[in-house]
């Protein structure tokens, strides 16, 4: 793989990583509802991407089930967890999503899988059960909860990526119409106060919302898939694992947040069982969300 790609690469893991912890803030310090942080944000992608708003045909209801599930769906789940848990926490839980997306191939798609792997599998869910029962992990439980259960949705929706004949935009740009088709009524339905929070801080909000809409959905993506093109990805979804340890370090350095021995062994051993996963030859799965299950 050329430098360049590397370089990146990492830059993109440092912008993943930072995505986490604003949208901590802004569901935490702001008091911005989840939901409706997650619409505004599918809001923002849809409107940015407009022009690829194509219709996909009679699969359209595939491609709306597929593309909510890997963007608007994981991130909503994503956001009300971080009411409680912290972002080092659920970066960690957050890679449960590839451990159980290949145990979906293996039972939907009937996806092979050797003994190699299934170490892999048993190690990153083994790390994320440490980090969880850990003293700063259990102390967000609840949170976590919410945030595996993003990781599932996300994990479910890339099992079932490589069915959607879409160019990276177009499915991006479908994602942000259909997840803001399903998150809007849900706020609307389910919480209260969007938008007296909203006008609270409208300009830290509307920064969120330009970093996590368009720096990290249509720049960050736009940059992944275009690498992915050009390189294998069983060598670059190996690298997008400094997510979440960029995410670890961030979350104890600027936001001071808890981290215990417990924990950082918990992490260490999930990210060394993704990676296992990760560099395992797959038929069935796209590699290129399967560290990073969301959109």
């Amino acid at each position: 793989m050329p430098f360049r790609d590397i370089a990146l690469l990492v830059l993109l893991c440092l912008i993943w990583a930072g995505n986490v912890l604003v949208s901590r803030v802004v569901v935490t310090d702001l008091g911005v509802p989840p939901l409706w942080y997650a619409a505004l944000r599918t809001v923002v992608v849809m409107v940015a991407l407009a022009p690829w708003l194509k219709w996909p045909g009679r699969d359209w209801w595939r491609v709306a089930l597929v593309t909510t599930a890997v963007s608007g769906g994981g991130f909503a789940l994503l956001f009300v967890g971080l009411q409680d848990a912290t972002a080092s926490s659920a970066a960690i839980v957050q890679l449960a999503g590839a451990p159980m997306t290949v145990l979906m191939a293996m039972v939907i798609l009937k996806e092979q899988v050797r003994w190699r792997r299934g170490i892999g599998i048993v190690m990153a869910l083994g790390g994320v059960l440490l980090a969880v029962a850990s003293p700063s992990g259990w102390e967000n439980s609840t949170g976590l909860l919410f945030v595996f259960a993003g990781a599932f949705v996300g994990a479910l929706g890339s099992v079932y990526l490589k069915t959607i004949e879409l160019s990276a935009l177009r499915m991006m740009a479908w994602a942000g119409f259909f997840s803001t088709a399903l998150l809007l009524p849900l706020s609307l339905l389910l919480e209260r106060g969007q938008i007296e929070a909203s006008l609270a801080a409208p300009l830290e909000l509307a920064g969120a919302l330009a970093f996590s809409g368009l720096i990290v959905s249509v720049f960050a993506h736009t940059v992944y898939f275009r690498i992915l093109q050009k390189n294998e990805a069983g060598v670059v979804a190996p690298i997008t694992l400094l997510t979440p340890v960029f995410t670890i370090l961030m979350g104890a350095t600027l936001a001071r947040e808890p981290v215990g021995l417990m924990m950082l062994a918990g992490a260490a051993l999930a990210v060394s069982g993704v990676l296992v996963i990760a560099v395992r030859p797959s038929k069935t799965i796209f590699k290129g969300l399967l560290v990073r299950p969301r959109l």
